[in-house]
C-alpha cells in the first residue's frame, strides 16, 4: 500500500474511532482503561520507569494508568518536544492528579516542563490509531514512536486502543515498530516476541 493508503486508512480509524468514543456514556469512559489487567503486569518489571501519553483526540485514555504506576512505586515519563521540528524524548512526570508540571508544548499538547530531567522508560504504553491482531501499529503519521523507538529497541511498547480500531491488516513499512502487546477494553493482543 501508498502512503496515500495509510492516510485513507487513518482518516477512517479516525472517524470510527470518534463515533464509537462519542457512543459512549461518560460513566462507561471513566471505568476502561482503570487499570491495567493482570497479564499485562508481566510485561512491567519491578522499578520500571513508565512511558505514558496525555490522551488526545478519542484516543484511548492512559491517566488511569499513569496514577496507577505512580501509587505503585514506578517513575513516570511523557513525551516531550523542544519544537516542532525536534524529535520526541520522555521527561519526568510527577503529578497525575493535577498534571501541575506540565505546560503547553510546540503542538499544542501538554508535556513536561523544559527543565524536567528527560528520561527512558523500560515500558511505553503508546497511542495508535489502529492496530492489527499480531501487534502492528498505524500511528498519528508523525513517526515520533517509530524513530524514538528505533534509538531504544528494549523498550517494552505496549498500545492502548478501543476494540473498533483494530483492522485485519495494513501497510508495514521497515520503519515501523511493532507493539509487544495490544490492550483494549475487551482483550489484551500478545504479548508478542
Amino acid at each position: 500500500m501508498t502512503k496515500q493508503s495509510k492516510d485513507e486508512l487513518r482518516r477512517a480509524l479516525r472517524a470510527a474511532r470518534k463515533a464509537h468514543v462519542a457512543a459512549l456514556p461518560l460513566s462507561m469512559r471513566g471505568l476502561v482503561f482503570h487499570r491495567p489487567p493482570a497479564p499485562l503486569l508481566d510485561l512491567v518489571p519491578g522499578g520500571a520507569v513508565i512511558g505514558l501519553y496525555r490522551t488526545h483526540r478519542n484516543e484511548a485514555p492512559a491517566a488511569s494508568y499513569a496514577k496507577f504506576f505512580l501509587e505503585r512505586g514506578h517513575e513516570l515519563a511523557l513525551p516531550r518536544f523542544a519544537g516542532r521540528e525536534t524529535g520526541m524524548e520522555f521527561a519526568r512526570f510527577t503529578d497525575p492528579f493535577d498534571e501541575s508540571d506540565l505546560e503547553t508544548g510546540p503542538f499544542g499538547l501538554l508535556q513536561p516542563f523544559g527543565d524536567a530531567p528527560a528520561l527512558v522508560p523500560d515500558v511505553v504504553f503508546a497511542p495508535l490509531v489502529g492496530f492489527t491482531e499480531d501487534g502492528h501499529r498505524l500511528g498519528q503519521g508523525g513517526g515520533h514512536y517509530d524513530r524514538w523507538l528505533e534509538r531504544h529497541p528494549d523498550t517494552v511498547t505496549i498500545g492502548l486502543a478501543w476494540d473498533c480500531q483494530l483492522v485485519d491488516n495494513m501497510p508495514v513499512e521497515p520503519h515501523d515498530r511493532p507493539m509487544r502487546a495490544i490492550v483494549t477494553p475487551t482483550r489484551i493482543y500478545g504479548p508478542f516476541a
